[in-house]
């Protein structure tokens, strides 16, 4: 079995093996398969892993157009420390870990597309309907969704949508392309600290301007950032954005009303805007879930949610002492898998094999030990 993504066969994900996508089967029918894995982030690359090792083939379905989720979509060059093995390791390189690590078990990617009906049959099994008309038949859902469909929360100001993309940026996808340039960047939590910190020493001018003078990001990042405008190498300025300048259409500065209201224009070739997110679960909403503050609930056994056959993981699930780490969603993973082959394969007796030793899971990894 290829990897199947519906970006064509140069997107994204090709270094998974690409192929065309796949519709909804040869003669018009369902696909039909063992688990779709809603979300292509960590926790859902590493359900695939973790499922793989037992035997078991999963489809995997995203609204982004490329595998990685908030990590590849957010913050791709932030530094990550708490990858067992991995002292620093950056979210791309991660994604590209992950993508590298199943590939031996073929799992299809349907890109681009967004779960938007589950229905449960009778028999057990599932129909699940994306956003593009793809038809699953499934034994089991596993839904990795992060925090759900999101869109980041925009600039509010008149003609802002027209440079979205070109000169308002939401996110980072390289620094390089901010390098010698004029920036404002707008925010106080983790994202707007730390590209500030990235950027302060490569820009041409930058301006940090956050609403009130209290940061939302770590102590020890905000610190830093306060030690910059100390030094003079950084305009912090307290206030919220006014109005954009522009210039034969291009932007070329903006406005900023200060907290003691006087107006400040600032040159600017590019704004970047750290808002945060709007989460919105979308169409997971309505499938009959037990939710909690837009979180599946699930048990800490299984991590399967009140609909047999329908699992959890990430940060969309919660359970007493839930922690939201890349981590703790790797845990559930492999808890999950076991619980999803005794949903699909009761009467199969479960051995606990371990990849160093068992030639099963040696044989579906592809790789060769020698005595």
């Amino acid at each position: 079995m290829n990897d199947q993504v519906n970006s064509g066969p140069n997107g994204p994900a090709a270094a998974a093996g690409s192929s065309e996508h796949a519709g909804i089967g040869a003669n018009g029918t369902a696909i039909h398969t063992e688990v779709v894995v809603i979300g292509a982030g960590p926790a859902g690359l590493f359900q695939v892993f973790e499922l793989g090792l037992l035997g078991i083939k999963s489809h995997i379905i995203d609204s982004l157009p490329q595998p990685g989720g908030q990590c590849t979509e957010l913050y791709p060059d932030k530094p990550i420390y708490d990858i067992p093995a991995l002292p620093v390791c950056g979210a791309r390189e991660l994604i590209d870990r992950l993508m590298q690590q199943i590939r031996p078990f073929g799992a299809e990617f349907h890109l681009g597309e967004e779960a938007v009906q589950l229905e449960r049959r009778e028999d057990g099994r599932f129909r699940l309907v994306t956003s593009a008309g793809t038809v699953f038949d499934t034994g089991a859902v596993v839904v990795a969704a992060g925090v759900g469909s999101f869109q980041p929360r925009r600039l509010g100001l008149e003609d802002a949508a027209q440079f979205e993309g070109t000169q308002i940026h939401y996110r980072v996808k390289s620094a390089a392309d901010f390098h010698g340039r004029k920036l404002v960047i707008f925010g106080g939590g983790d994202s707007a600290l730390d590209w500030t910190l990235d950027l302060a020493p490569k820009a041409s001018s930058i301006a940090l301007v956050h609403r009130r003078p209290d940061f939302r990001g770590a102590p020890a990042t905000a610190e830093r950032v306060r030690a910059l405008v100390a030094e003079g190498r950084l305009r912090f300025i307290e206030g919220l954005a006014h109005a954009l300048q522009a210039e034969a259409g291009a932007l070329k500065g903006v406005q900023v009303k200060a907290a003691g209201g006087e107006l400040q224009l600032l040159d600017a070739e590019h704004l970047l805007v750290f808002f945060g997110l709007a989460p919105k679960l979308g169409p997971i909403a309505e499938w009959g879930l037990d939710l909690d503050r837009k979180a599946i609930r699930v048990d800490t056994e299984k991590f399967q949610s009140n609909i047999p056959g329908v699992f959890a993981i990430g940060d969309i699930n919660t359970y007493p002492g839930k922690k939201k780490l890349i981590l703790s969603s790797f845990h559930e993973a492999a808890l999950a898998a076991f619980a999803i082959q005794h949903h699909l394969y009761p009467a199969k007796k479960q051995f606990l094999q371990y990849t160093t030793t068992s030639p099963a899971m040696q044989k579906r990894l592809g790789v060769t030990v020698t005595a």
